[in-house]
């Protein structure tokens, strides 16, 4: 097949708007094809006064399509972005509730003499990571849920981040409290750690089928009956001290602790299998 090309004088009138009509259809459809004549043709549209306020539309249309410079976030935006995250742990009064119960640990054991403040820190401290969970997500304690709920980092990422900085909170203030209290025969300060964060992990696996609020009350409740109600209602005036025994019979030693850390493993297991649960949680 024989391959033709412009002339010179047929690019020349194309460019000054003299070629006919049906020439300058047939030119056109032949530069679809040929990029030495397309590039002839578009050099001596550029020389022509047309070509001019061409080149400064097509200035015009690219600068306004750019997009803007990308700049950093400022540390202002940075920190905001990183409190909506984290939740009413860190923006609401989940922390001074949480300096409540150290400083009030403390203050029982050297302010009121109270001889089992660490036993008694030690088994509330496991609840409260769980109840700073249940406190941190739903539609009841953050009034854009609905709207954080369906964008890509909702559902279970949206939980872990407010679990991290539940625990970020609870973990070293409550440990810290714990080695300031007497050991009263308690185990030591950082021995409820696995059973907080088994307790944790287990909430959050049973919210994915009953509800976060309803897998807190299920597992914080269970814990505090567990540890708290054979010290009370044992016969005998000794509280103080079956209450270190049986704070020690739960968290102390390496088989309990052990045993905690396998709890945790299989909470974090189910959590992982029950991952897309949390796509309809807390959702109308």
């Amino acid at each position: 097949m024989t391959r033709w090309h412009a002339s010179d004088d047929l690019v020349t009138r194309y460019a000054d708007g003299s070629l006919p009509e049906p020439d300058a259809w047939s030119l056109e459809k032949h530069l679809e094809s040929c990029g030495g004549c397309a590039t002839r043709v578009s050099q001596a549209v550029r020389e022509t006064a047309a070509g001019a306020v061409l080149a400064d539309v097509r200035k015009a249309v690219l600068g306004a399509a750019a997009p803007a410079p990308v700049r950093a976030p400022s540390a202002v935006k940075a920190l905001t972005r990183a409190l909506w995250a984290a939740g009413p742990a860190v923006r609401g009064a989940w922390l001074p509730a949480v300096l409540l119960v150290a400083v009030g640990a403390v203050a029982l054991a050297y302010g009121g003499g109270f001889d089992g403040a660490r036993p008694l820190l030690l088994a509330v401290a496991p609840v409260v990571p769980v109840a700073g969970v249940a406190l941190s997500y739903g539609a009841h304690a953050d009034p854009l849920h609905e709207i954080a709920a369906a964008t890509p980092s909702g559902g279970l990422r949206l939980v872990l981040t407010r679990t991290v900085a539940v625990l970020a909170v609870s973990l070293p203030l409550l440990t810290l409290a714990g080695l300031l209290l007497p050991a009263s025969g308690a185990p030591g300060a950082a021995a409820w750690l696995l059973p907080g964060l088994a307790l944790t992990l287990a909430s959050l696996a049973l919210a994915s089928y009953v509800g976060c609020r309803v897998a807190t009350a299920v597992t914080g409740g269970g814990w505090l009956c567990a540890v708290l109600a054979p010290p009370l209602t044992a016969p005998g005036g000794e509280v103080t001290a079956r209450l270190a025994e049986q704070v020690s019979r739960c968290l102390g030693g390496a088989p309990a602790q052990g045993g905690w850390a396998l709890t945790a493993a299989l909470c974090a297991a189910l959590l992982a299998a029950r991952r897309n649960a949390y796509d309809r949680l807390e959702k109308p």
